[in-house]
């Protein structure tokens, strides 16, 4: 879609290139601003260009990942690393070819929506958001904590989100996962991850399913009754055209107990 508003267009070279003028956005990959209109941006200042490696693998064996790291940098590297998970939740995403080659893994996080397929996997792998701000400093914060709502998060205006990082020991975890849907090629409904580190402890994620992501964490597998249960007790299913909150609640259980049979085991 053509933005009739934006007059301005400029390319971010150094972290002072980031200072937005009033009306000024942001761009990624684009994917998501291009797709309605956006009356309020008269300029747009191009994230790319500040040339970030897309994936660093750290000497913990953890993993950063630049927020301009395209979709499909990161589902390849999970391929050709033997990480499933990575390539699992991009997959998650309701998104063609280009999408894929375009959208970037920030950008996605940013939208904040609850079926964003890299929410599940940083919520899944104990993510963590590096933050810049405005006056040059920065903050880090888990992305299971950055994202509030279907659409929300908790950065401030100005503020920019560089990298996420993944733990080692989150990546070498046993891990699972599951995504369901109403039709096909419709939105996910219910995306659920589950983790099992070297020292038994477990990580369950929901994301889709309900507003906000949401994580269980047990210091060893809990049983898959018990995971139903806590599954089910959970607040932030919701309604909308592509399911309901008693629907979310049902297959979230079920799915995570088959996690659960499968991580655990």
């Amino acid at each position: 879609m053509d933005l009739h508003t934006v007059t301005g267009f400029r390319r971010a070279r150094t972290r002072a290139d980031l200072a937005l003028a009033p009306g000024e956005r942001i761009l990624g990959g684009g994917t998501w601003l291009f797709s309605e209109p956006q009356p309020d941006v008269t300029g747009l200042v191009d994230l790319t260009t500040m040339g970030w490696e897309p994936l660093t693998v750290r000497d913990d064996g953890g993993l950063d990942i630049a927020a301009t790291a395209t979709i499909a940098e990161l589902a390849r590297f999970g391929e050709a690393t033997g990480r499933p998970l990575l390539a699992q939740c991009a997959h998650a995403l309701l998104a063609s070819f280009k999408i894929w080659h375009t959208a970037t893994v920030g950008g996605n996080v940013c939208r904040s929506y609850a079926a964003a397929g890299m929410v599940a996997l940083c919520v899944a792998l104990d993510g963590v958001a590096l933050v810049w701000t405005p006056d040059g400093g920065g903050y880090r914060i888990p992305v299971a904590d950055l994202v509030t709502g279907n659409g929300t998060n908790a950065l401030r205006p100005g503020e920019v989100l560089r990298a996420l990082e993944l733990p080692g020991p989150a990546l070498r975890a046993r891990t699972g996962f599951r995504k369901i849907a109403l039709a096909d090629l419709g939105r996910s409904g219910a995306v659920l991850t589950g983790r099992v580190d070297d020292d038994g402890s477990c990580v369950f994620g929901i994301t889709a399913a309900t507003a906000a992501p949401t994580a269980l964490r047990y210091p060893a597998p809990p049983g898959p009754d018990r995971l139903r249960a806590d599954a089910a007790a959970l607040p932030g299913y919701y309604t909308d055209p592509l399911g309901s909150a008693d629907w979310r609640r049902q297959v979230s259980g079920v799915l995570l107990a088959e996690i659960h049979e499968e991580v655990a085991g």
